[in-house]
């Protein structure tokens, strides 16, 4: 028998764990054991039933408190290292009351002991986030304020109140279409807008990782879902300029039936990059490069957003990501709402981390990269604005878009060609030493290659940029090449005979060559001679002008401010 540190009554050793699951209720078969076997047998002792087999009772406060096993002693009780234990009064509250846990004995010389355990003092367990907060917290900050509404959209005219794509959305008229703009000027972010204000059907593919299989899956679902529940569905697919012109080709009967609206993202010039048959099935949107304002003003929407509040509801800003910090983001990403997140996510991560950074530790942290695709419309912007720099003879523009290009891995090659063009194209006649020039630069450029090669390009475009301007040539050959082309009779006017070759006899006696003058023969060259097709007798095609005849008016006005100025500073002085 032992003791039950509940109600203090002798209780069978086999029955404590029944007794105390019952709350310490009376029961006959535990106080009298031969009398509860009696039913069986005298002689056959009833042994108790397992409790993984008993059926578990409601256990009372006190008790959910104790968790009581028995443990070998030595004999006798060894109350020193029983453990004391706090009585639960009623309501399941403490009264303070103090007791000493028996020893535990049996007939079988058997002493026990029981230890107890305070389930109160065991951790709690923190709670699991779920699978949605957890992509919450993985998400980057770009993703995380992504506008959800029209209305939070900034910078784009196309979504502004008046804008004509806005029209088109409210009305539910929603057209397939071609967003054309920079990286990170919100093309992704419309479409989702889109999907949502017109409660379609959306699903987001991207050319760099899908192919023509799943978009015919794609149709399919459509398809299904517009005959089952009559919803639309866009399918919004960045970066479509990735796909080949033939696997473009896919969407042409989708779109063209209105089982899809398609909407496509680009960064490249459709005109060169998606099908003619795509585009007349689709409407251009060209979305404007963000301004240094707008990116300012996303960017400290975002920082209040992200930022912990105090008690009153007022957002908890390092004082490092001041004013000035968020203007020099914004002009740090030029015009990429991304980055510029990207860059205060960075910038927020860094101020929070270190209370004692400054501003100028943020700046340096940041690494600017130089955006240049040599593929891409960046390609072909910068080498026409080179070209457009040596034709203009500023110098300096020509260095600094030649230096851009090199930064950016341009083909150094590629450059010294076009100055060979530039060489005839537009010094031309006023400066005949340059096309020679070119020619080596070109040479040089081959034969040593980046680095040094740097210098012989900077050589040759500053030569060009500050040599005289000539066109005559160039736009003369433009003259007769337009004149071919509009002038079939000309294109086909025979060559005249005295101008025919006659290598053979049989041709001389047939005329060919009859009449004509060996310049070298005469005096100074000069013979009166006829060089044209008949039909074309007379006709000009070189001026005797290097250049335009157009005149700048505000090259004028600048000019006429610049002498109004000297003649009063100079009538001012006497």
């Amino acid at each position: 028998m032992v003791q039950c540190p509940v109600c203090e009554k002798e209780i069978p050793i086999n029955s404590i764990n029944k007794h105390l699951d019952r709350g310490c209720e009376d029961d006959p078969a535990d106080a009298h054991p031969s009398t509860a076997s009696a039913g069986v047998g005298a002689s056959t002792p009833v042994k108790p039933m397992a409790k993984i087999f008993q059926t578990p009772t409601k256990r009372t406060a006190a008790q959910s408190q104790l968790d009581v096993r028995a443990s070998s002693t030595t004999n006798g009780r060894n109350t020193n290292s029983l453990p004391v234990l706090k009585r639960a009064g009623r309501g399941g509250g403490e009264s303070g009351e103090r007791m000493d846990i028996p020893s535990i004995s049996s007939g079988n010389n058997l002493d026990s002991s029981l230890v107890v355990k305070d389930e109160l003092e065991a951790p709690i367990p923190k709670r699991q986030k779920k699978s949605s907060e957890k992509l919450q917290d993985a998400m980057p900050l770009a993703e995380k304020v992504r506008p959800k509404i029209l209305e939070d959209i900034c910078g784009q005219d196309l979504v502004g109140p008046n804008g004509v794509l806005r029209g088109l959305i409210e009305k539910e008229k929603v057209p397939s279409m071609i967003l054309w703009g920079s990286a990170g000027c919100g093309k992704t972010t419309i479409a989702r807008v889109i999907a949502q204000r017109t409660k379609c059907r959306f699903v987001e593919i991207s050319a760099t990782d899908s192919g023509v299989g799943e978009c015919k899956r794609i149709f399919g679902e459509a398809k299904s879902e517009l005959l089952l529940s009559g919803r639309k569905t866009i399918l919004f697919c960045d970066e479509i300029h990735r796909f080949s012109k033939s696997q473009q080709d896919v969407f042409l009967a989708p779109v063209e039936s209105g089982q899809i609206t398609l909407i496509g993202a680009t960064t490249e010039n459709p005109s060169f990059k998606v099908q003619s048959a795509l585009l007349s099935r689709c409407r251009v949107f060209t979305l404007k490069k963000l301004t240094e304002q707008d990116i300012e003003y996303i960017l400290r929407r975002a920082l209040e957003a992200e930022s912990p509040q105090d008690e009153s509801g007022q957002p908890l800003i390092p004082q490092q990501l001041d004013d000035e910090m968020l203007s020099y983001l914004s002009i740090f990403a030029d015009g990429d709402a991304r980055t510029a997140l990207n860059l205060l996510e960075l910038a927020m991560s860094l101020s929070n981390k270190n209370k004692d950074i400054t501003k100028d530790d943020i700046k340096k942290a940041l690494t600017r990269t130089l955006v240049y695709d040599r593929s891409g419309d960046m390609h072909f912007d910068t080498i026409s604005a080179f070209h457009k720099s040596v034709r203009g003879s500023n110098a300096d523009g020509a260095l600094f878009w030649l230096g851009r290009m090199l930064k950016g891995g341009e083909d150094p090659l590629y450059i010294a060609r076009r100055m060979v063009v530039i060489a005839s194209e537009d010094v031309g006649l006023a400066d005949n030493t340059l096309l020679p020039l070119a020619t080596a630069t070109l040479i040089a450029v081959q034969q040593i290659g980046l680095p040094e090669a740097r210098i012989n390009l900077a050589h040759c475009a500053v030569a060009l940029a500050e040599a005289k301007k000539s066109i005559r040539a160039y736009r003369g050959l433009n003259e007769v090449m337009g004149l071919l082309d509009s002038d079939p009779l000309a294109s086909s006017a025979p060559v005249p005979m005295h101008l025919r070759n006659a290598p053979t006899r049989l041709m001389k006696d047939g005329g060919w060559g009859a009449g004509y003058k060996y310049n070298p023969d005469y005096l100074d060259g000069e013979v009166l001679q006829e060089y044209l097709p008949e039909k074309l007798v007379g006709k000009k095609f070189l001026e005797e002008r290097h250049l335009g005849t157009k005149k700048d008016l505000e090259l004028m006005k600048m000019g006429a401010m610049a002498v109004r100025e000297k003649a009063e500073r100079y009538w001012g002085g006497k």
